[in-house]
């Protein structure tokens, strides 16, 4: 059938009217599963179905009774921060015998539930396919009991089944990332920077087990985040004799630090299947090396806490799609697990990743090691490529090309993370890494200095810039940039930055890199390769859905968001006003509008009025009238020069008299600053050890006569995150995507998000769903890796 023209299919088309939908969680518990059943609930409501919570998982669909309770718009509210699951989860062997699962058909005829929404892990889905299976040879028995009619049969055809995965282990395969995962990574970091501190000051060695039975996707994430010198996971155990290199590689770096970190995953094993344990490690350190040796083992602190800003906008995503899924579903269509692939919602057949997430421990338990890490997916076996390049120093090679690596603009928590990925990666490949203090304006004044391997020790974990940042045009000293360069004899540039609001004459990193790229045809020392790396809170950069920095600058908000509403428990209610950073781009405000349930966000990308402001604010009052008491407001720095957050504050204390009050906040440079965000260093890392390899390549492709000469277009590029890949574009390509003016790209993914925050905060709005998630099936056939695109 041809697809309408303009591409625009809106959810109005896909009435829920008459239909049942009931949410559960199952297995163990995930941060994030409120706000997937939060999600669930009020995209069910806005598109007319009726909602039903399942209480305690699968017993609570066997028991009945009020375990199964109709849901409301008011019952999900102040719900969205909670870690755990509010419905409750529990282990259930009935439902897994014929008999329960008759009791758990014959509760849901009764309500008239045909559609169930499962969020839980492989276990929890696969029971939720075989009942799909089952169900009408269910209903037959049930008929023939007299349990119910005969006319139900009909009426009652077929269950749809459609699958979230909430499990922090990340062990799902089909999907990059599990409601949970981010925040169980918050946890590990928090205590792995907490502990480094005291390591310090004892010259200690800590071993700190993390959650992962059969995955080691926490572990080696938290060791690619925090630069630990050991990781043991279960996919892929160490060579026979690694206790003897794990000795001596940390005898090496005690030379040079005060402390060794080394990370296990519970279901660590050697490559017999014998299990390694923490405290076998600790043994093996203190008798060998007789270091000061302690073990933390982390525990279930992992599944405690609130969710991150990530695992709260990955599952109202999660959610929401979930609902259009059961929507457009058939009697023919399959079960289904809703997925994240690089920054894009897919729909997965729920069994071929049950099937394949099973075919990874039976590649395990046949000692098919390099299998299992392919079976994990691309994201996991990227993350193990990454740690294995910066973990195990290289031999050097005789390349010897000089790579000068600056920050430029606004500081952004994961620049650290990033040039020491840079720099270490450099020296694997052979070059001699150059540190450019103080961005353009350190380089013209010849801040330049060689830097080694131990110098970038650490740097994983420490906000802002450690090599300084400036926000000078480098057009204005390009002569004196080019001698520098010919002093230096540098051959390849890697400008890590963002494309911020100009402050006078500052333009920053994205702009620098196109009139380096414009200075080639007067100076030769700009014909090299040049590479950027998008690091800006605000997430303005063209050419990338995501920039380093800005989700620190997201959880940010949404930590100090709870504690504002939380300020305003037991008392009258009350509005906060709340401007967030991002220049002219409204991603924070908008997303951190999302992850933080508020009821409007005002962003220049959205034009707005008196009259819409009028709106929300009358919006704002019913809804404090019959339910809330605390309401929440965004408003993005530069949104209008007119409404300013002072007139929205007192717009909305004039009209609200009576029924709230406000108060206002300007976060300001609080959301710059702070330790970087597991995704952040991990995000960093990842994308600056691609663009090292990328440089290489081009210093291979473009040497020649004893120089190195590029000045083609694709020698000047932007590494960027677009959907599902990292992609290298030429910056004079993307200079057509981009409003240099206000300092944004043209066109802006998260925009979509936007009418989903207005239908969790109960407007009437329409909701494009063109760019929703299709079936696709599971990809076992990986492509081969290029440079062009590589995923996360």
């Amino acid at each position: 059938m041809a697809q309408p023209d303009s591409k625009k299919i809106f959810f109005e088309n896909l009435s829920g009217a008459g239909k049942a939908i009931a949410v559960l969680t199952s297995g163990g518990d995930a941060q994030g599963m409120n706000a997937a059943v939060r999600a669930v609930v009020r995209m069910g409501l806005y598109v007319g179905a009726k909602v039903y919570f399942i209480h305690e998982g699968y017993q609570g669909m066997v028991d009945g009774g009020d375990n199964i309770r109709e849901a409301t718009w008011e019952s999900v509210s102040s719900m969205l921060q909670v870690g755990g699951t509010v419905i409750g989860s529990a282990r259930c062997k009935e439902f897994r015998t014929h008999e329960g699962r008759l009791k758990a058909a014959h509760n849901l005829v009764q309500r008239g539930i045909t559609n169930l929404c499962v969020i839980g892990g492989d276990g929890s889905l696969t029971g939720a396919n075989l009942f799909r299976e089952e169900w009408s040879g269910l209903l037959t028995e049930l008929v023939e009991q007299g349990l119910i009619e005969e006319d139900a049969i009909q009426k009652y055809s077929a269950l749809h089944i459609v699958g979230m995965v909430g499990s922090i282990d990340n062990d799902f395969c089909g999907t990059d990332m599990t409601i949970g995962t981010d925040s169980a990574l918050h946890r590990i970091i928090e205590v792995v920077d907490a502990i480094m501190t005291t390591a310090q000051s004892h010259q200690r060695t800590f071993v700190l087990e993390v959650m992962g039975r059969h995955c080691g996707y926490l572990a080696l994430v938290s060791a690619l985040a925090c630069g630990a010198d050991w990781v043991l996971i279960p996919e892929m155990p160490p060579e026979d004799g690694w206790e003897e290199k794990m000795c001596q590689k940390l005898s090496t770096r005690s030379r040079g630090t005060r402390l060794n970190i080394i990370i296990v995953a519970e279901g660590a094993i050697d490559r017999h299947g014998k299990p390694i344990t923490s405290s076998f490690v600790k043994d093996l350190v203190v008798k060998c090396l007789g270091f000061d040796t302690r073990v933390t083992i982390l525990g279930h602190v992992q599944r405690g806490g609130t969710p991150s800003a990530f695992d709260r906008i990955l599952a109202s995503r999660m959610g929401v799609e979930a609902v259009l899924a059961l929507l457009e579903t058939t009697a023919n269509t399959p079960a289904c697990v809703v997925s994240l692939c690089g920054n894009q919602s897919v729909r997965l057949p729920l069994m071929e990743c049950v099937q394949m997430t099973q075919e990874v421990q039976k590649a395990m338990d046949q000692k098919r090691f390099e299998e299992a890490v392919k079976l994990r997916g691309r994201s996991f076996e990227n993350n193990l490529k990454t740690y294995k390049l910066l973990a195990h120093r290289k031999p050097e090679t005789e390349l010897n090309f000089n790579v000068a690596v600056l920050n430029v603009g606004a500081p952004a928590a994961g620049m650290n993370a990033a040039v020491r990925s840079a720099v270490r990666v450099g020296i694997s490949e052979g070059h001699k890494m150059f540190a450019v203090s103080d961005g353009f304006e350190g380089f013209y004044k010849g801040q330049i200095k060689e830097i080694k391997w131990a110098d970038v020790g650490g740097w994983t974990g420490q906000g802002g810039s450690l090599l300084g940042t400036k926000r000078t045009l480098p057009a204005k000293h390009v002569d004196k940039i080019a001698e520098q360069m010919r002093m230096h004899n540098i051959n390849a540039l890697l400008v890590i930055g963002g494309f911020e609001v100009p402050l006078g004459s500052a333009l920053q990193a994205f702009e620098s890199l196109l009139q380096l790229y414009e200075a080639r045809a007067t100076y030769e020392e700009f014909c090299i390769p040049m590479c950027m790396l998008p690091a800006t809170i605000s997430n303005n950069v063209p050419g990338t859905d995501l920039s380093i920095g800005a989700d620190t600058a997201l959880n940010a908000i949404v930590e100090t968001c709870d504690r504002i509403k939380q300020s305003a428990s037991g008392t009258k209610r009350r509005v906060f006003i709340i401007e967030t950073m991002g220049g002219y781009c409204g991603y924070l405000a908008s997303v951190g509008g999302l992850a933080a349930g508020a009821d409007a966000a005002y962003i220049f990308e959205e034009p707005f009025d008196i009259r819409d402001l009028q709106a929300n604010v009358e919006h704002l009052t019913e809804k404090m009238k019959t339910s809330i008491q605390r309401g929440l407001v965004l408003r993005n720095e530069n949104c209008n020069d007119n409404y300013t957050t002072d007139f929205i504050y007192q717009l909305y204390s004039e009209e609200g008299r009576g029924v709230f009050d406000s108060r206002k906040n300007v976060l300001g440079h609080m959301q710059q600053g702070g330790a970087p965000s597991p995704f952040d260093r991990n995000f960093g890392t990842k994308i600056s050890a691609k663009a090292m390899q990328w440089i290489t390549k081009k210093l291979t492709e473009t040497f020649r006569q004893g120089r190195v000469f590029a000045n083609t277009e694709d020698s000047c590029c932007l590494l960027g995150m677009r959907r599902r890949a990292l992609v290298f574009q030429p910056v004079v390509q993307l200079k057509g995507e981009t409003d240099f003016v206000h300092r944004i790209p043209k066109e802006q993914w998260w925009l979509k998000l936007r009418p989903l925050m207005k239908i969790l905060a109960k407007y009437k709005t329409s909701y494009d769903v063109s760019d929703s998630g299709q079936l696709e099936h599971v990809v076992r056939n990986r492509p081969k890796e290029s440079d062009a695109s590589v995923a996360m």
